[in-house]
């Protein structure tokens, strides 16, 4: 299985200590993507150095995340580590941009998962601006999904300042039904588009503000995560 790599993190997992399994390749392209290493990174390991991983850090972990890339480019793999998972007690969660509807469907059915991140661009119709792919109707539908499954969902948004309005924000969240909105600091370092690096990051305290104004309109949890004080409840 294709993975650039692994890390023990305290935040991915909120209250647990996780390890993050970041599974390469991903079909999409967009702009403003972080993890450009990992979208064509063929660097691999078998099942059983993974395995072996979990275990050597089994009495520190709460969780396992399977991030990436997109992790459904290898959905076999991603439900054998996760059916290991489950199976010595750990707790389970998955980042997606949710592009496969189906294939996560068959992970949701074989009850793998405590808790999805959901990784919303923008607006269902305009993601072709942001992903370069007219998958936009697709990850609402993997939401739907998710909801069915009565699996925790965050959702989650990385807001440029140069590809998304406020009302771009506004207009999303009446499309979102999730336990956890969560507005993301775009970050202009080591991104796909060199055009972005020159792009100024968002202000925290600007973000918190949209938030605030988000909040009435949306029926859950309302976050900001930036570089300057984390993750932050609104």
């Amino acid at each position: 299985m294709y993975i650039g790599g692994t890390v023990i993190s305290s935040v991915e997992f909120h209250g647990n200590m996780s390890l993050v399994i970041f599974m390469s390749k991903c079909p999409l392209a967009c702009r403003y993507c972080h993890n450009v290493e990992l979208l064509e990174d063929e660097s691999e390991k078998t099942f059983e150095e993974v395995k072996e991983e979990i275990d050597s850090s089994f009495d520190f972990l709460d969780a396992v995340v399977i991030s990436g890339g997109e992790p459904l480019v290898q959905t076999d793999e991603v439900i054998e580590i996760l059916e290991y998972v489950r199976e010595i007690g750990l707790k389970t969660k998955l980042d997606t941009s949710g592009i496969y509807p189906e294939k996560l469907k068959k992970i949701l059915d074989l009850g793998l998962l405590d808790y999805v991140s959901l990784d919303v661009k923008t607006t269902f119709p305009k993601y072709r601006k942001i992903t370069g792919a007219n998958v936009g109707f697709e990850v609402k539908k993997s939401m739907e999904y998710i909801n069915d499954a009565g699996v925790h969902l965050e959702a989650r948004t990385t807001y440029v300042p140069t590809l998304h309005t406020k009302k771009d924000i506004i207009n999303l969240v009446d499309e979102i039904t999730a336990d956890v909105y969560t507005i993301q600091q775009f970050r202009n370092k080591n991104v796909l588009d060199p055009a972005l690096e020159k792009v100024e990051v968002p202000n925290p305290h600007d973000l918190a503000d949209l938030a605030r104004e988000i909040k009435p309109y949306f029926d859950g949890i309302v976050k900001v995560k930036s570089g300057e004080f984390g993750e932050q409840v609104i």
